[in-house]
Parts: C-alpha cells; structure tokens; sequence
C-alpha cells in the first residue's frame, strides 16, 4: 500500500481490518514527504517525532479494542494559519516563525478528536493574503504538475502535498477561492462548505486570539477523492462552543436519484471575466460525458450576473481585508479613495473605495448580498446544482511582484489582471454557497483544469453527492506525470 495515492477512506478501512497500523501509513508518509517535498516544498513544518508517539499510542489504543473515532489514526496534515498545540504555526510570517500555539484551533481539535494525527503543516502565502504560496519562512511551494507554475493559493501547499502524495486529507481555508483554486491548478479535491458550518477560532488571520468571524471565510476539507472531503465535513462541521448550549446542526441528506434524475445549469465562459479556451473545451467535455451518461444539462447563465456577483464579493472581501492593514496603510488607501477620480472604474481605485468604505455602504452591499441568496435559492428549487469554471485559466506562472495589484496573467494571449482568477468562485463566496472543485481533464500542455459544482445553501452533502457522481464520469484524480512513478512504485527514487 502506498499511503500518499490511497484515499484517506481506504486508508481508515485498512486500518480497522488491521491490515497496516497508524505508524506504519505515518512512516510512508514521512518517507514520500522525503522523497517528493524538496522540489515542491509544500511543507513548512513535519512533527515527525511528535507524530510517531501519538501513531504508537492509536495502534496501543486500537490493540485494546478501543473506539478511535472515524478517523481514527489516520495521519493528516494542515494549512499553516491553523494553530496546532505543540506545533508551531508561522502563517507565513517572520514575526510568527517560532510562534508555538497552546491550543489548537477549533477544527483542528475536532480533527484530532475524531482520531486524526497531525504530522506536518502546508506552506501559503504570508496571512493568507495571496492567490499562490511564497513567504518568507519557508520559501515558495511549486506546482507538481509544473514546477514553473504556482500550486494557487492561499492552500497551496495543502493541495500540492496532495497531488504529489505526502498526505492523503488536508484541512484548509477559503474566502477567495483559497481551497478550489489550489485543488483545480493541483487536479486535487476540495470542498468550501456553506458558510459557517465550521468554526474558525484559531486560524489566523485576524491575530492569534480573535474570536469573531470574519465574514464568508469558510474552513474545508482537501483531498483526491469526494468520499475523503464527507468523511471530513462529517467530523467538522457543527455550532461553535458558545453555540452549542442550544443549537445543533443536522445537515440535509443528498437530494435522492442517480445522475438521470440530476438537473445541472452549466455556464462555461462570460463577458465579465472570460475563460481560457482550453479550460472552456476540457469543459465541455465534461459536460458531454455527462450529459453521455445521462444527466440533464442546461446552459444558462447564474441568477445572478457575473459581474454582480464579482464585483459584490470584491466589495465584501475587502471589508473584511481592511480590518488587517495597519493605520500607516489604512490612511494610504484613504488617501488613494478620496484622491480617485468619479469615473474611475479600474482594480486599484475600487480596492481603495471597498477598503475604506463605510458602515452605511458595507449594508447596502449586505442587502444586496440577501437579494442575491434569495435568487440563488429560488434558482436551486428547480436545478441541482451549477457547474462552471473554477478558475479562468490553467496553474500560472510564479509573479513574486511585490504590488499584487500590478501583476498580471495572460489569458487567451491577452494580458489580464491578476484579480480575476478569483472572478469565477465568487457567485458561491458572496452567496455563502457550498462548492466543490473537482478535476476535469487536462490542457494540451497536460495542466489540470477545475470544474466547480455549487449546490443549494446549507445542502452540503448534495453538492458532495452531484461531485461524486460527475467525478465517476470524468475519472477523478490522477498524479502529476512525474510522481505517478512513485504511485506506481513507491520504493523507486525520482
């Protein structure tokens, strides 16, 4: 068995039948982590030996007959802005490099409780605040399907350690497409859950302490298979600690019928953020074999317009982003905004206008939020789920610039900014809607391509059910071309 390509269930199935032990799969674990992280330098952080006493302690556990949890000893790893007891979390921060945290956050806790061991933390960019996976401590994560390229962020390291097999689940985070954009650039799994079914004490940012909420970020699951992202969501998902005196959480079932009986709206490209033709070909293949197999696809346009959706995430996300710029920064973009001309309508203009807004204006974007969720809503009493692009184009180039809002990517040979590759997860992020990316095919350059399925608010497990059974269809995961030798043959050496 080579633990970094078998999926966390079967994992977990072999080690109840005690057909391999918890210090057996970390061992392989730790050796592809040897084997496959120096060039794509996912890892921040392994806890190899911290590891190996908690793996000894489930296998004596387990000996004894004991009740482990549902995930129990299976090792696991976590985005580095988690805090994880006893293991240091930097969050790609220099100040934070030896910052050892006394308590896990809350999903890390209701992780480990479940019997998961903790063996390493992922690499990201510093707080979370970029769309690839660089900072200071622990140098820049590669894209294992072209080390070239960005793995996407800000759970870059968590999906390249996936696709390269140095962890079989990864817990990570998202409130701009900071899980699906990693999985579609990696051909990994992830899944953004409805917002606030997971609690988010403890990942930073805000600074290490904040109890509140920040608004749309959601804490999921990544993985190389759609049974992997349930079993996790099963084991995160619930009331935070204050909440749980009253409330409970009881998550719909899937809605019932096989793929035929599934209606799916597809919308492959957009005037307001258009696509790659490659990633708009892989994707309509897809939805011919679907189609092929059965299901019925419509293509129509979402219920609310791309541009709405696009731009009222933009306005929501830099609410939240201004809480972390210091005052020096705060009073520039206040400077930038009052300074803007009226007509002006470009990246840099707007991110100052939405960093500095006002309460006032910050609810009327609310309320157009609920306007919009309520469309969403009515939508989905008729259709199961909406497919489209997860991102606009294939895995990028690395772009260190330091003025992110400068960078630019290239798209159908145009220059683009580089503030649209979060156009397309945004309809799911503003509207606190369950998504899931999935991998599609490839590009002729044999780059993973994303298809993102968003389902009903709250139905979780349906936007799960619909990725399962699209991804029997496309043929779920396969490793990167120079590490399907290791899955084939763990022993042999790059």
């Amino acid at each position: 068995m080579d633990p970094g390509f078998t999926t966390a269930t079967e994992l977990l199935r072999a080690l109840d039948a005690r057909e391999v032990s918890s210090a057996e799969l970390l061992d392989g674990l730790l050796e592809a982590v040897a084997r496959n992280d120096g060039e794509v330098n996912a890892f921040v952080t392994v806890d190899a030996d911290g590891a190996r006493a908690r793996a000894a302690a489930a296998d004596e556990a387990r000996a004894r007959g004991e009740d482990l949890g549902p995930l129990g000893g299976l090792p696991m790893t976590i985005k580095d802005c988690f805090e994880t007891e006893g293991i240091r979390t930097t969050v790609g921060a220099p100040f934070l490099a030896d910052y050892v945290p006394d308590r896990d956050a809350d999903a890390v806790a209701r992780l480990r409780a479940a019997g998961a061991i903790v063996y390493g933390k992922t690499n990201l960019p510093m707080f979370t605040a970029d769309g690839q996976a660089y900072n200071e401590v622990a140098g820049t994560t590669n894209n294992p399907w072209d080390l070239a390229r960005a793995p996407g962020g800000s759970s870059g390291g968590s999906a390249a350690a996936l696709a390269a097999g140095m962890t079989p689940l990864e817990l990570g985070s998202d409130i701009a497409g900071s899980i699906r954009i990693p999985a579609a650039f990696c051909g990994v799994f992830g899944l953004k859950p409805s917002y606030g079914l997971v609690p988010l004490r403890g990942h930073i940012p805000g600074p290490p302490g904040t109890l509140a909420t920040p608004d749309m970020n959601a804490a999921g699951p990544l993985a190389r298979d759609v049974d992997d992202l349930e079993l996790a969501l099963d084991v995160l998902a619930g009331p935070v600690e204050a909440d749980a005196a009253a409330w409970r959480l009881e998550l719909p079932p899937a809605r019932a019928g096989s793929l035929r009986d599934r209606r799916l709206t597809v919308w492959f490209d957009d005037e307001a953020c258009p696509v790659d033709r490659e990633v708009v070909a892989a994707l309509r293949r897809a939805a011919d074999a679907l189609a092929d197999a059965g299901a019925q696809i419509e293509e129509a346009p979402p219920p609310v317009s791309m541009a709405d959706s696009i731009r009222l995430h933009r306005m929501l996300l830099k609410g939240v982003s201004c809480s972390g710029l210091s005052p020096e920064e705060f009073a520039e973009r206040q400077e930038l905004a009052r300074t803007a001309a009226a007509d002006d309508d470009g990246v840099r203009a707007n991110h100052a206008r939405w960093l500095t807004m006002s309460k006032r204006e910050w609810n009327f974007a609310n309320e157009e939020r609920a306007q919009a969720r309520a469309r969403w809503a009515e939508f989905f009493a008729g259709h199961d789920a909406f497919l489209s692009p997860t991102i606009l184009c294939p895995a990028i180039p690395h772009d260190h610039t330091p003025d992110m809002e400068a960078r630019l990517i290239e798209v159908n040979g145009e220059q683009r900014p580089y503030w649209d590759q979060v156009c397309w997860i945004a309809p799911a992020g503003a509207a606190y809607l369950p998504a899931v990316s999935l991998p599609a095919g490839l590009t002729a350059a044999g780059l993973p391509v994303g298809l993102q399925v968003t389902g009903p608010y709250l139905e979780d497990r349906t936007a799960l059910e619909l990725s399962r059974r699209i991804s029997e269809v496309l043929g779920g995961f396969v490793p990167p071309p120079a590490y399907a030798v290791t899955a084939a043959n763990p022993s042999q050496e790059d």
